[in-house]
C-alpha cells in the first residue's frame, strides 16, 4: 500500500483514529451493563468475528465482537517481548504455539446497536440467501411499494449531513445542495492502518434512494464524489484511486444514496458481484443511457425470510 502523502498526518490518524472517551470511567453508563445473552446470531471463523443477540435494561440489543487487525508495529513489539508460547505442535521445522498478547496489544472491536429492531437483529442473523432478478416494472410494481410502505428510519443520515453527528469525523466534504456530499470514515474501519481503509461518500441531495433512481441528472454528482473523494483520500490517506474499490450497494442498506470507497486488497462485506457495483462502471452506463437504471434488470440476494422475498413470491417473481 502506497505511503502517506503527509506523515505526520498519518502519524495523527494512525495514533488516534477511532479513539474517544472511555465509557468505562466514573460516572459514565456502561452500554452493556448488565447485558443479558439471548442467541448468537451467526458467527465467522474466518473474519474472527461473533453476532450476539442480548438485552440491556429490557431492550434488546445487538453486539458485534471482531477482532482488530494486526498492525506491523504492534506485532513488532509483540515478538520482540519473547512472548509466553504454549507449544500446541511441532513437526520438523513447523511448530504451531498458542501465543498469549498482554491487553494492550490484544483489543476486541465491538459494535453496539441498541435498541436494536426486529429487522436489525433478522440482518445478522445467518439464513438462506435466494437471487431475485428484478426487472425496471418489478421494481415500480414490487419494490418500491415495498420500501415506500416501512419506516425506514434515516435520521442518523441527516444527522450526519447536518453536522448534528459525526462531525468530528468529516474527512471531506462538498457543500452544495445538489452536487455535493460529505466523506467519512465507515465505523468498520477502525483507522489504525490503511489495509482495509473503507470511507463513505453521502450525498447532500435528498430523494435519491439507490441506484434505480439514478438518471443522467445525476452524472455530475456522481463524478464529483468520484474525483473528489479519490482526492480527498490520496492527501488525507497516502492511497490512490487506482487503489480503491469504490461502489454503491443494490439493494443498499439504507435508501439515501451512499458510496464506500474500500482498499483494493481488502474483502470487506458486500463486495460480491451481485450486489456491488462500481462507480465508474454506473457513471458509463448513465453517459450511454439516462434511464439506463430505470429499464435494467438487476440481480441480487435476499435472505428467505425477507418480507420484500415474499412480496416478489405473492407477485409469482420469486
Amino acid at each position: 500500500m502506497a505511503q502517506p502523502g503527509d506523515k505526520r498526518k498519518r502519524e495523527d490518524e494512525v495514533e488516534n483514529g477511532g479513539a474517544g472517551e472511555s465509557v468505562t470511567s466514573a460516572g459514565a453508563e456502561h452500554p452493556l451493563s448488565g447485558f443479558k445473552l439471548r442467541s448468537v446470531l451467526r458467527e465467522s471463523a474466518r473474519d474472527k468475528t461473533i453476532f450476539l443477540h442480548g438485552q440491556v435494561s429490557d431492550e434488546d440489543a445487538v453486539v458485534i465482537l471482531e477482532r482488530a487487525p494486526f498492525q506491523a508495529d504492534t506485532v513488532s513489539r509483540l515478538l520482540a517481548d519473547d512472548p509466553t508460547l504454549r507449544l500446541q505442535l511441532k513437526n520438523d521445522i513447523y511448530g504451531v504455539y498458542h501465543l498469549s498478547p498482554p491487553p494492550q496489544l490484544n483489543e476486541v472491536k465491538a459494535t453496539i446497536i441498541r435498541p436494536a429492531t426486529e429487522k436489525h437483529i433478522k440482518k445478522y442473523l445467518r439464513q438462506e440467501l435466494q437471487l431475485i432478478s428484478e426487472t425496471g416494472d418489478d421494481y415500480r410494481s414490487i419494490t418500491l411499494p415495498f420500501i415506500q410502505s416501512q419506516s425506514f428510519s434515516i435520521q442518523w443520515v441527516y444527522n450526519i449531513l447536518e453536522k448534528k453527528a459525526e462531525a468530528d469525523r468529516i474527512v471531506h466534504e462538498n457543500p452544495d445542495p445538489a452536487l455535493g456530499f460529505i466523506l467519512l470514515p465507515d465505523f468498520k474501519w477502525n483507522q489504525k492502518q490503511v489495509d482495509d481503509l473503507y470511507l463513505i461518500a453521502i450525498c447532500h441531495p435528498r430523494g435519491i434512494k439507490s441506484l434505480r433512481d439514478l438518471n443522467g441528472d445525476h452524472l455530475p454528482l456522481l463524478k464529483n464524489i468520484l474525483q473528489e473523494g479519490q482526492a480527498a483520500i490520496l492527501e488525507r490517506y497516502g492511497v490512490h484511486g487506482h487503489q480503491l474499490r469504490i461502489y454503491l450497494h443494490y439493494q443498499p442498506s439504507y435508501y439515501h444514496l451512499h458510496v464506500h470507497f474500500v482498499a483494493l486488497g481488502h474483502e470487506a462485506p458486500g463486495i460480491t458481484v451481485e450486489r456491488a457495483h462500481l462507480l465508474s462502471d454506473v457513471i458509463q452506463n448513465l453517459e450511454l443511457d439516462a434511464q439506463y437504471y430505470r429499464t435494467r434488470t438487476l440481480t441480487y440476494a435476499l435472505r428467505v425470510d425477507e418480507p420484500l422475498l415474499q412480496r416478489f413470491r405473492d407477485a409469482g417473481r420469486g
